[in-house]
């Protein structure tokens, strides 16, 4: 039930990242597909900084599971990428280039992950 919250909760972040995306890297002159490319790519850049794997080769990997790499996260994985979700909302709106956003938020992946890891208090949360 907690990775449920959790799960909707980072869906229902993904709003602020699909916001700034819209408002400072797509231009009112490209086509759907080519704005549908831009978010995917934004997505691909989180998928990459936390699971190191973007959601194409999740899947050519994976063909058998059901969904996306995010619905197989952990717990502590969907509290990291909602929380990477509103910083790199914020490092698109400073204009921080793609390269540099990956690199700052593989950064706060890894202490995230580590923290949240090595907390006892969220492992109650944890299905056994």
């Amino acid at each position: 039930m907690e990775w449920t919250i959790q799960r909707t909760i980072s869906k229902i972040n993904y709003r602020i990242h699909t916001d700034a995306i819209k408002e400072n890297l797509i231009p009112k002159e490209i086509t759907r597909p080519q704005t549908n490319f831009v978010y995917a790519t934004e997505a691909d850049l989180l998928n990459m900084a936390l699971f190191g794997i973007t959601a194409k080769e999740w899947r050519e990997q994976n063909p058998d599971k059901p969904g996306n790499l995010r619905d197989h996260a952990s717990l502590e994985q969907l509290v990291v990428l909602s929380n990477m979700e509103s910083i790199n909302a914020l490092l698109i709106r400073k204009e921080l280039p793609p390269g540099d956003r990956l690199i700052e938020l593989n950064k706060v992946a890894i202490t995230q992950m580590k923290s949240l890891l090595e907390n006892r208090s969220i492992k109650k949360f944890t299905p056994t």
